[in-house]
């Protein structure tokens, strides 16, 4: 079974169209259609983000404190399947996603990996930020979109690290990389199943904004402000 968790605040608007492509995804799938599961992890949204996943048919975990994190690793422990996926309730998947991460999890020399993506629009800004993102995927090899990987490589590695505000997505990967190097196995980008991100973020703060954004983020983080500050007003208190 592959259990793909979605981690959720007062998404009643961005869900049902992400909800709405994982279904043609899981008919697309060449498994049975009962291996899929959906899970919501509702962070203690205030909007109807919980009763639209529900009539879905999607499992929904609540979580209570406002952590990235351990929203996400809330989902993963209530999940089912052996092979553990993860996307952003405001992302839109492949139609052949839950056949790649099959493909791929099928070799015993894959630890993990993410689909990557592409953007909603395009504009000069936002494809100046993808370009300088892409080359960090490319010197990395942590890429974005759907991050999947085995359940039994998931618990080893500890999950997502609750400490985090934000990058909890880049620790993990970090963190399978580690494994994988001690034992034998890679991650992947399964660039055939690309997702389709959100550029809400964009739509609110400008389409040059992430570099303002980099820039104010390395200054804390050097010692001078505070980058929970930083992560309150850009991930946990959005205006949605």
């Amino acid at each position: 079974m592959i259990s793909l968790v979605v981690p959720a605040y007062n998404e009643a608007r961005y869900l049902p169209r992400l909800l709405d492509t994982v279904e043609a995804a899981r008919r697309a799938y060449r498994g049975a259609p009962g291996d899929i599961e959906v899970i919501v992890a509702d962070n203690a949204s205030t909007d109807g983000t919980a009763a639209i996943a529900a009539a879905r048919g999607c499992r929904v975990v609540p979580t209570a404190p406002r952590s990235i994190g351990a929203t996400r690793n809330a989902g993963a422990r209530a999940a089912r399947g052996d092979i553990l996926a993860f996307v952003d309730a405001d992302t839109r998947v492949h139609v052949e996603t839950f056949n790649e991460i099959a493909h791929r999890l099928g070799s015993p020399r894959v630890i993990g990996g993410a689909t990557g993506v592409t953007m909603d629009r395009w504009s000069v800004g936002i494809a100046t930020t993808y370009a300088v993102l892409v080359g960090l995927v490319w010197l990395t090899g942590f890429d974005t979109g759907v991050v999947f990987c085995r359940r039994a490589d998931f618990e080893a590695v500890g999950g997502y690290d609750e400490r985090l505000r934000f990058a909890e997505d880049v620790a993990l990967l970090y963190a399978l990389w580690r494994l994988g190097r001690r034992t034998r196995r890679r991650l992947v980008r399964a660039r055939g199943a690309k997702a389709v991100a959100s550029t809400r973020k964009f739509d609110e703060h400008g389409d040059w904004h992430y570099f303002g954004f980099f820039r104010r983020a390395f200054a804390r983080l050097f010692g001078k402000g505070d980058l929970d500050a930083v992560a309150e007003r850009y991930w946990y208190h959005p205006s949605r």
